[in-house]
């Protein structure tokens, strides 16, 4: 799988206000690189303090937090993770969340491509990948999220029964995925390039990016892929 190394948040020689923000604020709810990695296999009893058969589901990429916020305060039977890689997101996601009530939301600063570092086997329900980095230019394109590696690290770390869903804006990184997505142990149950005038379109919880892009006359691509 891909790896980026992130610096060691207790290594920051000049924290900034986000860093102590997500160190005192929000302590209670977020979790830095070596602390999630300590949670692999053991995040409800641990991090949610449930039972083994409450849903556990996971968001990668939760940017401002405006879907992460929704999905944890519409589900509260549910737990919800979201994962970022910057301070200022995570402080944006889990302040959102917390502010709305939502009791069932976590958030950890970690990288995705290694995504089995922090979860076990099984360990997770549903995952969303809302307008991941489309990374325009071919030769960037090893730096996308959407990697077969990935994608069965992923598969292995979900339940049976559960669901990836994919969005994006992005026509060629849809194209690009899909491959990928075909080739991977997943089955497909929907697809659509177009999803505001789909039949799931109703439905759709438009995000922050969303609303953005859509009123400049772009498109979302969707597709969910089920275990």
């Amino acid at each position: 799988m891909l790896h980026s190394k992130l610096i060691s948040t207790k290594s920051l020689p000049r924290p900034t206000q986000y860093v102590q923000m997500l160190q005192n604020d929000y302590a209670k709810w977020t979790y830095d690189q070596e602390a999630a990695r300590e949670l692999r296999g053991n995040w409800r009893r641990q991090a949610f303090d449930v039972s083994s058969e409450t849903p556990l589901d996971l968001e990668i990429g939760t940017g401002n937090g405006f879907f992460y916020a929704h999905r944890a305060t519409v589900a509260p039977e549910r737990c919800l993770v979201g994962l970022e890689i910057t301070y200022k997101t995570l402080v944006q996601s889990i302040r959102r969340a917390v502010s709305q009530g939502a009791t069932n939301a976590r958030m950890a600063r970690f990288h995705a491509s290694q995504i089995d570092e922090i979860f076990a086997t099984a360990e997770l329900d549903n995952v969303y990948i809302y307008f991941p980095d489309p990374w325009p230019k071919k030769k960037h394109a090893k730096n996308r999220l959407i990697q077969m590696s990935f994608l069965h690290a992923l598969y292995d770390l979900q339940r049976p029964d559960s669901f990836l869903e994919f969005k994006t804006d992005s026509a060629e990184y849809f194209d690009w995925a899909l491959e990928r997505f075909k080739k991977s142990p997943y089955k497909i149950s929907r697809l659509t390039r177009d999803l505001h005038a789909s039949e799931w379109g109703m439905n759709n919880f438009m995000t922050h990016f969303e609303k953005l892009w859509t009123s400049k006359g772009l498109k979302t691509h969707l597709i969910r892929l089920e275990k």
